[in-house]
């Protein structure tokens, strides 16, 4: 018999089955199978099937499980073949057509349309057709899929007859269709059956203990043998033959990749190439006036390249949705990867990046010499992202782009978690399986518990352990769920679902079904939509200045000189700057004391691993501690900029053309061939690079060190076009904090809220910068943080329990009855729906209700008698609950119930207070000199006890005080002493002495004082 395989369900079906090509593969080649088809729910690792089948010398089928309508709420299974080019289209519209309705089904008057090309087999074994199993059902089934060949598939899995295969023998000879014999494998060996059930549980939601959970019917979907089958089908061969010819009969190869470029349309009598002419002239000159001949020359150079490679409509279509962006205030990035090396992008508003200012090198972008698709990728402000994709939508047809589907996996953690769940481990082992594999780890699962002495210890007290381990192993790495990538988007010149299978999407945009591998392969066009956090910043800081000054500030006239913005990168002052928030980073700043702009995107470039050891060199060259030094003369004019240290990629090309003789595009090849680390194709370039520059009359021992350094320096070597784009945005944010301090403190808090650490900190710098923190107001606040008068005045979102829904009802009853000078009057103005006790008790806990000049005890009171005046009214003025006095401490807790961190005071000032004072702040510790004495009040936020080598308890605890939070040592003998009395969310008082760790001060605790209760 000719072994085959109709019906495999493979692991990229979202564990409807758990079949592993790369173990699929071989076993079939060992077994001799000629053909193999895949029958997955949807079209889902199509390609990649394809190419694995292929690469092992089997013939790949693509087939589709479908659910078809034949009646109403009756739904029967079919297996769908693509025999030709043409059924192999319909099955991308079918999987689309299913994938986009909310039943995932499909109406059988469609299958009239899509079964052309396809040969269809109805597996009336299958549960599907228990109630539909009859002549009617078949007949209507066979007749809407007219010509295509139709046959009925019976299913003995585990040589088991189903028990009306006689009847359906019967029919088949009335309606004179073929029978095949099918045998759907979702795992590929019998011993495998129990991590399906389990991946089946996963998939479901269920635990393998629950009695609802449903009954499985894949017993006995392993791949099986070819002498399994022969003794399954031993009375019926001739049906294990039909099916052979059924699957040789289909003859289909995955299209070729394909330039899929779409087309932006253009006025009469234009082409794309003229439009982008006229265009990115015009561009230029708004941005300069006067076009000075080297930009024209630049800009006629890239026009020609970007013609002859077929890529203006795509500049022409970026640069329509980027006008779009601007001309809707939606805030755009300056320019991100080697797009910004590009003078069409700059004239056009793609980037705003002068590369001839910068010396940025078009050929890094696009190479005449390596022909591969544009990439311009595009930062947009995070909230606002989506209103472009939109209008992309809405222009070229919402059948015309989708967003690229990505598929989360099962790593070592979440396999070992979610079978956990499923085996209904308790609430402990989850939490240890949590311990002993940390989200951090990237190995597998067999190596976390190789490296674990305590996972082997903990599986072997109990069998089901080792079951847990056999079945996660076998389901590792397995993709788990679908979602949808975070930036790609695809645009198509026609209907995607000719090309591509999709599904529903968010935002009424389609989703691939294929990942973005797939889609580029297929020759589509993929744009990267980014959402940028710090874009949303900016545009946040811009708003509010426009809002109180009525002065829109243009982000591209800040002028990139500024002394104030310049101290505060010499200084360090980072927190919220975008790319320079790192200690590290921090750190190189204050060793190199960037002067320009320059120096602020050689310092972003060099911190990274690798280049960051060439920062001690540079600032040492650049302060003037140091001569600069060059390999040979002519590298001068390439690394004068970079004290002589090679930092940026096309540095490496600006080398390649001086030295050898190269063309730009000759470079780029160069660059990207070192650093592809292949030893046959660095030799060859060797012997390439010598001989041209010893042509061009470089002695070749200068040319030899010069290639070896090129070689040294491919791999660190950043994209400067990058370095410089992306420092913009870090420039024009160092800008804001320098020269409007209030208005970004404001915006970087109202991004913060929920995180509580986050926000103490943001509070304590603005208060060190003298801005003052004005607390929460029922009568002045809004959501987010805002300015006011100067200072920043806390938002009423930053306060638990306080939502959207209740601050729109506020600010509403604001407009007609704002002046509340009492708890009554604000119940009267928000009426009875929104004045709830767990709307109100927040505020009041908060401050917000202060302004009315009663204690925060008679407000909280208060709440029921102003809820019982608003229900039942009376002509009496109602008056505040009395209630017992609160304590300060007891204040400030309720403050941090709500807000998350102390507002009006800290515990430990007072604490210090009275104590009589002569403490040190944790903020002055910054400045301390190594092995200071310290005297300390704080309260522990945070304990951490470990043992020594030798067996010695020890503790790290963490205290913070009113102007933040330091790390103390106990070492065993003083822990031994305090261990009592460390207790978290106390106030503690120690001495010790100041040490620095990684730049960071710590204490090393020697006594503890007095412990306040």
């Amino acid at each position: 018999m000719t072994l085959v395989y109709p019906q495999i369900v493979t692991g990229a079906d979202l564990l409807r089955g758990i079949i592993k090509l790369d173990r699929l593969a071989p076993l079939l080649q060992r077994r001799g199978a000629t053909s193999v088809a895949i029958v997955n729910s949807k079209l889902y690792g199509t390609r990649s099937f394809y190419k694995v089948m292929t690469k092992y010398g089997i013939r790949p089928v693509i087939g589709l499980s479908i659910y078809v309508e034949v009646g109403e709420s009756e739904r029967v299974l079919l297996y769908l073949y693509a025999k030709n080019d043409e059924g192999y289209r319909n099955l991308l519209k079918m999987s689309s057509a299913i994938a986009v309705r909310d039943s995932e089904t499909l109406p059988l008057q469609w299958l009239k349309a899509y079964s052309a090309g396809c040969i269809v087999v109805c597996p009336l074994t299958d549960i599907s057709w228990d109630t539909c199993r009859n002549k009617n059902v078949f007949q209507r089934v066979l007749t809407v899929c007219g010509d295509s060949l139709v046959a009925i598939g019976v299913a003995r899995s585990g040589g088991n007859q189903h028990s009306e295969e006689e009847g359906i023998e019967v029919l088949a000879d009335e309606m004179n269709v073929a029978i095949v014999a099918v045998y759907e494998s979702r795992y590929l060996h019998k011993e495998d059956a129990f991590a399906y059930e389990v991946a089946e549980a996963i998939r479901t939601g269920y635990k393998l203990n629950d009695p609802a959970r449903p009954v499985n019917n894949q017993l006995a979907s392993h791949v099986p043998e070819e002498a399994e089958l022969a003794e399954w089908f031993v009375d019926r061969p001739e049906w294990l033959k039909n099916m052979s010819d059924i699957l040789l009969a289909c003859d289909v190869s995955l299209p070729p990749s394909q330039s899929l470029m779409p087309v932006f349309p253009v006025p009469v009598g234009e082409t794309a190439s003229s439009l982008l002419g006229k265009n990115s002239m015009a561009g230029l000159q708004r941005r300069f006036g006067t076009i000075e001949e080297v930009y024209r020359e630049r800009l006629r150079y890239e026009i020609a390249v970007i013609s002859e490679m077929g890529f203006a409509d795509y500049f022409l279509i970026v640069e329509d949705f980027m006008r779009y962006a601007k001309e809707n205030q939606i805030l755009t990035g300056p320019g991100r990867g080697s797009s910004a090396g590009s003078l069409v992008a700059f004239a056009l508003g793609i980037t705003d990046v002068d590369p001839l200012k910068y010396g940025l090198i078009f050929e890094r972008f696009l190479n005449p010499d390596r022909v591969t698709m544009p990439d311009i990728d595009i930062d947009f402000a995070d909230n606002r992202r989506a209103e472009v994709i939109d209008y992309v939508a809405r222009k070229y047809g919402k059948t015309h782009v989708a967003q690229i589907i990505t598929f989360g996996t099962l790593s070592a953690r979440s396999v070992a978690r979610n079978v956990a769940r499923v085996f209904d481990f308790s609430n402990e082992e989850m939490a240890f399986l949590s311990k002993e594999i940390p989200a951090r780890h990237e190995g597998t699962l067999e190596e976390a518990v190789a490296h674990s002495k305590a996972l082997r210890d903990w599986m072997a007290i109990d069998p089901m352990r080792s079951k847990w381990l056999e079945a996660s192993t076998t389901i590792e790495g397995l993709p788990r769920n679908a979602s949808t990538h975070a930036a790609g988007v695809i645009l198509s010149p026609v209907p995607l679902v000719e090309i591509v299978p999709l599904q529903n999407g968010g935002d009424d945009i389609y989703l691939t079904q294929w990942p973005m591998g797939d889609v580029e392969a297929q020759g589509l066009l993929k744009m990267d939509f980014l959402g940028l956090r710090n874009l949303t910043l900016l545009d946040r800081i811009r708003t509010m200045i426009h809002y109180d000054k009525r002065t829109r500030l243009d982000f591209e006239t800040i002028p990139l000189d500024d002394e104030k913005t310049f101290n505060l990168f010499r200084a360090g002052d980072m927190t919220g700057i975008f790319q320079f928030e790192s200690e590290g980073m921090r750190e190189a700043l204050r060793l190199i004391q960037p002067t320009t702009f320059e120096d602020l995107f050689a310092i972003n470039a060099l911190y990274r691993p690798g280049p960051m050891d060439n920062i001690p060199m540079y600032s040492r060259r650049k302060n003037g501690n140091e001569g600069v030094t060059y390999l040979h003369p002519q590298l001068e004019s390439v690394l004068k900029e970079t004290y002589g240290v090679i930092i940026y990629q096309e540095q490496i090309m600006q080398i390649a053309v001086r030295v050898a003789g190269f063309t730009m595009g000759e470079a780029d090849l160069l660059r990207r061939a070192i650093s592809k680390k292949n030893r046959e194709i660095m030799q060859k370039e060797r012997v390439h690079f010598t001989q041209s520059a010893v042509n061009n009359g470089f002695p070749e021992s200068a040319a030899v060190a010069v290639y070896d350094l090129i070689v040294k320096f491919a791999d660190y070597g950043f994209p400067k076009s990058h370095a410089v784009a992306y420092s913009i945005i870090s420039y024009r944010l160092g800008y804001l904090k320098a020269n409007e301090p209030a208005y970004f403190y404001a915006a970087l808090l109202s991004s913060m809220t929920g995180n509580h650490d986050k926000t103490m900190e943001l509070l304590r710098e603005s208060e060190a910068r003298g801005i003052r923190i004005l607390p929460p107001s029922v009568k002045r606040s809004q959501y987010m943080y805002t300015v006011e008068n100067g200072a920043i005045r806390m938002g009423l979102g930053a306060i638990k329990g306080v939502t959207p829904i209740f601050f729109e009802a506020l600010k509403e009853a604001r407009k007609s009855s704002g002046g509340w000078q009492t708890l009554f009057n604000l119940a009267d103005g928000l009426g009875v729906e929104a004045f709830t006790e767990k709307a109100i008790s927040p505020l009041i806990k908060a401050g917000a209700l202060d302004e009315f000049g009663q204690s925060r005890a008679a407000l909280l009171a208060s709440i029921k008698g102003a809820t019982s005046h608003l229900l039942f009214g009376g002509e009496s003025i109602p008056k505040y609950s009395p209630a017992e006095s609160q304590n300060r401490m007891e204040i400030l807790e309720s403050e941090k119930q709500v807000l998350g961190f102390y507002l009006s005071d800290h515990p430990a000032t007072e604490v210090k207070k009275a104590a009589g004072g002569g403490f040190n702040a944790i903020s002055t510790l910054a400045t301390s000199k190594d092995r200071e004495q310290v005297k300390m009040v704080g309260l522990i936020t945070d304990i951490k006890r470990i043992r020594t080598k030798k067996g010695e308890a020890m503790a790290f605890v963490t205290i913070q005080d009113e102007s933040g939070d330091v790390s103390c040592t106990f070492f065993p003998k003083q822990y031994s002493l305090s261990e009592g009395q460390l207790v978290e969310m106390t106030i503690i008082q120690l001495e010790g002495t100041v040490e620095r760790h990684r730049g960071k001060p710590q204490i090393l605790v020697q006594r503890i004082n007095y412990t306040p209760t």
